[in-house]
């Protein structure tokens, strides 16, 4: 049973990781929009987020895999999660972004102009490091959450660990056996990841005293 639902598990970071990644990258030109001097941009979004956010996430997958087949657009289950997920995943991120910005004084990006910094070495050296201690945890707590919301691919048929948990609940007869074993293995996959998190925000906020 454990080498059954075990065997999931590649998929289920699979789908984390590629949904984040793209999460990542689709929410810094939606931040970017958000503080935009465009109210075109800003209005379109923040209705994005707005809706992206209001939408159950089970809610995505579905009208991705089973609507999208109706305009000649089929997906396999794998892509049909991803691009749910990644969806989902740029909303929530370009929230996170746009705290990180927000918390920085608006001094310091004077002070950085003041001093002849370009745009580049600002963002580099002046802004990011700031944001980033911010947003880190809610990344971090964010990237926990999809791994769990992950299982929500199993009602698609993507055979990640809860998709594998009920096949050998059903090829074992014990449901409560299998399931807490997918439950433990999420733990397993989850925790490391919170414990290094922590880790690293603690050593950022040492920096940022000494400094």
């Amino acid at each position: 049973m454990l080498e059954m639902i075990a065997s999931g598990i590649w998929l289920t970071i699979l789908v984390t990781g590629l949904s984040l990644l793209f999460g990542a990258v689709l929410g810094l030109p939606l931040v970017a929009a958000r503080r935009s001097r465009h109210p075109v941009l800003r209005a379109a979004s923040t209705t994005y987020v707005n809706v992206v956010r209001s939408v159950p996430p089970i809610t995505w997958l579905f009208l991705i895999y089973f609507g999208l087949p109706q305009y000649a657009l089929k997906l396999s289950t794998f892509e049909a999660a991803v691009l749910g997920f990644s969806i989902i995943s740029s909303a929530y991120l370009a929230e996170a972004y746009r705290a990180g910005l927000l918390s920085i004084p608006v001094g310091q990006w004077e002070a950085a102009t003041a001093l002849g910094m370009g745009f580049v070495d600002r963002t580099r050296h002046i802004i990011t490091p700031q944001a980033f201690r911010v947003f880190l945890p809610v990344i971090a707590a964010f990237t926990i959450g999809l791994l769990k919301d992950s299982a929500l691919a199993s009602t698609i048929g993507v055979h990640e660990i809860t998709y594998q948990a009920n096949l050998a609940a059903k090829t074992s007869h014990n449901g409560l056996l299998a399931f807490s074993i997918a439950g433990l293995v999420y733990i397993a996959i989850s925790l490391p990841l919170a414990l290094a998190t922590r880790r690293v925000d603690r050593s950022l906020r040492a920096r940022i005293e000494v400094a």
